[in-house]
């Protein structure tokens, strides 16, 4: 195992499947991030629910974010482990098409699941759900088309020479093929 030398690189870093889990179900806030009809990117902090392989959020619908996507459903989704203990040290981004969900069915089995998320108090839940439960309140759902991850533990094990080359990911595009060109112009 050889200590990291290029600092430039950073795509060789994806979590294990455990990993990945563990931050997508413990970490308790996304950046959730849309473009205005003016193409400008926004993105706001919020809690986020993990279920059935997609990111499920929740606001009411006359927000600009809720117009936003029924124009044009493609988001992203950034997740930090430094939110939260039990979440692994790194981030998470997600491409993906968002769903809008009104349907009664959506919000009965979501409402509960997004308000006990690390949430031990059953009576604080119980008046989160309810105070969600209004007319105005959608669900949105987050369908994952492409992941950029980056674990922060292993640069650390990469930089004192202990991480193994079997934990290490391909090189995505950025850097396999974009840095060379970069470099080419350093040169």
């Amino acid at each position: 195992m050889e200590a990291k030398q290029n600092w430039e690189k950073e795509s060789i870093y994806p979590f294990e499947e455990e990993r990945k889990r563990l931050m997508l179900e413990n970490a308790s806030e996304c950046t959730f991030n849309w473009v205005t009809k003016e193409g400008w990117p926004v993105g706001v902090i919020m809690s986020y629910l993990w279920h059935d392989g997609c990111i499920w959020v929740t606001a009411a619908r006359h927000r600009h974010r809720i117009s936003a996507i029924r124009r044009d459903p493609r988001v992203s989704v950034v997740i930090s482990g430094a939110c939260h203990p039990d979440a692994p040290f790194g981030s998470i981004t997600i491409k993906g098409r968002a769903i809008v969900h009104e349907d009664r069915a959506t919000k009965d089995w979501f409402y509960p699941a997004f308000t006990t998320k690390g949430q031990a108090d059953e009576g604080a839940a119980e008046a989160f759900r309810k105070q969600l439960d209004s007319p105005l309140r959608v669900v949105v759902q987050v369908i994952p088309e492409k992941w950029i991850e980056w674990d922060g533990t292993k640069v650390g094990l990469h930089a004192m020479g202990q991480l193994p080359d079997d934990q290490k990911g391909p090189e995505l595009s950025s850097d396999a093929e974009r840095w060379a060109k970069e470099s080419e112009k350093e040169s």
